[in-house]
């Protein structure tokens, strides 16, 4: 998955919201849960099974939703060995 647009990232009791935007078409719309990741496509992942296909196995199950709910301006993962760099940049 490759992303360099606008986005928003909705906290919520039970699940943070990520949606991206490309020219006001939603490119990404997905559900992070505390057990799972659902994406606009009513497809549903486990945790573990989302960061081994997307990202890599060696993540630990809540990698995205905490990577997501971090509450800096700034938030950089690079990953070279897995060939992952993500960027969360909040106005």
């Amino acid at each position: 998955m490759k992303f360099y647009d606008k986005g928003f990232i909705y906290k919520y009791k039970d699940y943070t919201q990520v949606q991206i935007f490309t020219a006001g078409t939603a490119v990404l719309d997905m559900k992070i849960y505390e057990d799972k990741v659902c994406r606009s496509t009513f497809k549903c992942q486990d945790l573990k099974t989302f960061n081994k296909e997307n990202l890599s196995s060696t993540y630990s199950d809540n990698f995205l939703k905490e990577l997501f709910e971090r509450n800096e301006k700034e938030v950089i993962h690079r990953d070279t060995e897995n060939g992952i760099l993500i960027k969360i940049r909040r106005d």
